[in-house]
């Protein structure tokens, strides 16, 4: 498996050189993540807070961490002091939680909203009544210690490229919604994270301005 050419040639294909690159690294070993460092990655996203426990000591300071699988309430203490970014907030619940524990070590944690996107029905996040009652509640003008920096979703896994399609476009449609409402400071929707490797091109298209891609580079799961 040769990561730096697998580097190389997912970033050629990019439509668009600015997205950013999250290499999925989640069950990888810490010398395959070196390697993608050696190549100039500095973005890793993990799906598991004790994985991301035990690799963060062992990487180089500039690494920046992103959560991006599902995150149960009680385990963002153990991430909040070094997080970069939190991919999939899809509760008030969550949101209310992570802003507790960036109080706690006076630190503005940066979240992604995860909205449900996605005709399965195992996907997480928000559906845009929830959003919608989470923006307008009083407590959540109270959020002192995060940065939402934008919203986050997938898509159906399916070969149906046009569903693909479609799902990204709604979650764009509506991150230029909100980008049209007045929204207090600590919203500042910057970012649309959505694509993996599977569709990333479709999701560029789309207006992605990140993307997270694990087995074009690393390989399939080991």
């Amino acid at each position: 498996m040769d990561i730096k050419a697998n580097l190389e040639l997912v970033k050629k294909t990019f439509l668009n050189q600015e997205c950013l690159l999250v290499a999925v690294s989640k069950t990888k070993p810490l010398e395959d993540l070196k390697t993608a460092y050696s190549a100039g990655i500095r973005d890793f996203g993990e799906n598991k807070v004790q994985e991301l426990q035990v690799k963060q000591p062992e990487m180089p300071d500039d690494v920046k961490w992103h959560m991006i699988g599902h995150l149960q309430s009680n385990k963002v203490k153990y991430i909040a002091p070094f997080v970069h970014l939190i991919h999939g907030v899809d509760s008030f619940k969550l949101l209310r939680e992570i802003n507790k524990q960036g109080k706690k070590i006076n630190r503005k944690i940066n979240v992604l909203l995860q909205m449900h996107i996605a005709e399965e029905e195992t996907k997480f996040g928000f559906d845009q009544g929830e959003l919608d009652e989470m923006l307008t509640n009083p407590d959540f003008l109270s959020l002192s210690h995060v940065k939402i920096q934008g919203l986050m979703g997938m898509a159906t896994f399916t070969e149906n490229n046009d569903q693909v399609r479609k799902e990204f476009r709604s979650l764009k449609t509506l991150f230029e919604e909100l980008k049209s409402r007045p929204l207090p400071e600590f919203v500042q929707l910057e970012d649309i994270s959505m694509g993996m490797s599977g569709d990333y091109l479709i999701a560029q298209e789309e207006g992605s301005t990140m993307v997270r891609i694990g087995s074009a580079i690393f390989g399939g799961r080991s």
